[in-house]
């Protein structure tokens, strides 16, 4: 099996070699210009819906952490704060 898995890197390299860069097709090439600019309008809705997405998550845990020192008890302030604060 080792020989056979040779012999077909082999012969997909020169494949690709024996073309020129000239020649070589790129994917932008081969895909009309509108389709290029659907999936470039495409590509940048995606980032600004993870961007939002990501936003909104950081702006929960802010809120879940404030909500959550808010709500400690007298015991937790005092054992997370202790000494700390002045006495006045």
């Amino acid at each position: 099996m080792g020989k056979k898995r040779k012999q077909q890197q082999r012969t997909d390299n020169s494949m690709t070699a024996s073309l020129p860069k000239q020649e070589a097709v790129t994917l932008a090439d081969q895909l009309g210009g509108d389709v290029l600019a659907k999936l470039k309008a495409a590509k940048q809705d995606l980032t600004a819906k993870e961007q939002a997405a990501e936003e909104e998550r950081q702006a929960k845990l802010a809120f879940e952490r404030k909500q959550r020192e808010k709500n400690k008890s007298f015991e937790e302030l005092l054992n997370e704060y202790g000494d700390k604060g002045s006495k006045f």
